[in-house]
């Protein structure tokens, strides 16, 4: 059985800029970012979760973070804008 993928969207606390990437576990990835031990992100951190989109495969969740970095910027606002207004469950993760 394949593991679940997710898409998370942060936000950085110090800058308020927003960063997408996927996993297999969004609290470990957290955890990273706010450590330092990402480098694209390090210098921005503390980082707060906006919300995590789980997939069936962490392939999907992959291929969605690419569509949301990809897309215009008019869309890609529209699309973390549906995802940060979702109906999160009990672990703040929206089931699509």
């Amino acid at each position: 059985m394949q593991e679940k993928g997710f898409v998370y969207i942060l936000r950085s606390q110090k800058d308020g800029r927003r960063y997408i990437g996927s996993t297999n576990n969004v609290g470990r990835r957290l955890s990273q970012h706010n450590s330092g031990k990402v480098q694209s992100t390090k210098y921005r951190r503390p980082f707060i979760i906006e919300a995590a989109l789980e997939y069936a495969t962490l392939q999907e969740g992959r291929a969605w973070e690419k569509k949301f970095k990809s897309s215009s910027g008019a869309l890609s606002r529209a699309l973390m804008q549906q995802a940060t207004t979702a109906n999160f469950n009990n672990r703040g993760v929206v089931h699509r």
